[in-house]
């Protein structure tokens, strides 16, 4: 059965108070959702989105071809998460450039596109802003709330921002906070976007152009980081483009090698898509989560606040999100004596597995929602 996929958006104008200190007088959020919410209003399950996705997680646009949502193969009628027996709820963060309110956005206050102008959000502002859509939906408590990378960094901090109304919090592919390589990564991306001739301070809107080629060039550092060195060399090893032994004939601008293609490939099609200003927020939002921060560094001291049962996941050869980041949340998790189930799962495919097909990984998250249907259908 293919799932049929319907944005909708709501509009908030009750003022929303930022953790930077600003407020946003009148917003919306554009969200889908999935399933039917049942009598008692208990089988929500909100799904976060990591950094280039939206609030699309599953099924297709209504004569649209190639438009499944980034999630579909985990959320579905059938699937891991079933949409036969949860309501699954798809967000879109604020700040971003697909449909909720963001710097591509008109202000109401002045009259002109955001531009750079758009405040700083931070993952507590995106949980904030959840929060008040599931109180539109006359949504008290989520039966779970998951994400993958900056998606599960918002699954955790849902379970400190309000933590009695979250009974299940599925975190992959994540961690507590980032570590200097990653704020390091995001800071040359970052970079590579400013210093685009065509940025204009981040208002090139005004001027009618948009800094494609710093968007390039931060896609392409991006991508990279979200696969693993088997992966690539598997994938493209040191094959050429060309089916020559003459490689050094060409230009040192030419594409030589088929990784080269693969990554302007990847940059081309994102620059095409994804707005400058939110890709610098959404960075500067995953780079400044810390929830340990205000603890003293202390992450199970932080994590006191939670009542949700957990499940961790974490893959082999994710060196951006590494296995062991997903360890430092179980172990403060169990000095609380917090109820948890972690998986480290040995998968070739880098960061990008928490998205793939791995049988081991879509049966572990299908038994843990079974778990939570047995367990709360007998309760």
């Amino acid at each position: 059965m293919t799932l049929i996929a319907h944005t909708q958006t709501q509009t908030f104008t009750q003022a929303l108070g930022l953790k930077c200190g600003l407020t946003l007088g009148s917003y919306q959020l554009a969200y889908e959702t999935y399933g039917q919410l049942n009598a008692q209003r208990s089988n929500a399950v909100l799904i976060c989105h990591a950094l280039n996705a939206s609030h699309h997680v599953a099924g297709v646009y209504p004569g649209q071809d190639k438009s499944e949502g980034w999630w579909d193969n985990m959320v579905g009628p059938g699937k891991p998460l079933d949409t036969d027996r949860f309501f699954v709820i798809g967000v879109n963060n604020l700040g971003s450039c697909f449909g909720s309110t963001g710097p591509m956005h008109v202000n109401p206050e002045t009259g002109r596109i955001y531009g750079a102008d758009f405040p700083v959000v931070t993952v507590e502002d995106w949980v904030h802003s959840q929060a008040r859509l599931l109180d539109a939906l006359g949504i008290d408590q989520l039966a779970a709330v998951m994400g993958g990378s900056l998606g599960g960094m918002q699954a955790l901090s849902w379970t400190l921002q309000y933590p009695d109304r979250v009974r299940h919090a599925l975190v992959i592919a994540s961690s507590p906070n980032l570590n200097a390589e990653n704020i390091a990564f995001n800071e040359v991306a970052r970079r590579a976007i400013v210093t685009d001739p065509d940025f204009h301070g981040g208002h090139f809107y005004a001027h009618g152009v948009v800094p494609k080629r710093g968007l390039r060039i931060a896609r392409m550092l991006g991508h990279i980081t979200y696969l693993s060195d088997d992966v690539m060399n598997e994938k493209f090893g040191r094959r050429l483009q060309r089916a020559t032994d003459q490689a050094y004939q060409y230009s040192t601008q030419d594409v030589e090698f088929q990784i080269e293609s693969y990554l302007r490939y990847q940059g081309d099609k994102f620059s095409e898509y994804f707005d400058a200003n939110t890709y610098l927020l959404i960075t500067r939002a995953l780079d400044y989560f810390d929830p340990a921060r205000e603890f003293g560094g202390d992450l199970s001291a932080a994590l006191a606040r939670a009542k949700a049962a957990f499940l961790l996941v974490s893959f082999s050869t994710d060196w951006r999100f590494s296995p062991a980041r997903s360890r430092e949340m179980v172990r403060a998790l169990l000095n609380n004596r917090s109820t948890v189930s972690y998986a480290e799962i040995d998968a070739p495919h880098g960061h990008d597995a928490f998205l793939l097909d791995d049988p081991r990984y879509l049966a572990l998250v299908r038994s843990y929602f079974d778990h939570i249907s047995l367990t709360e259908a007998t309760a």
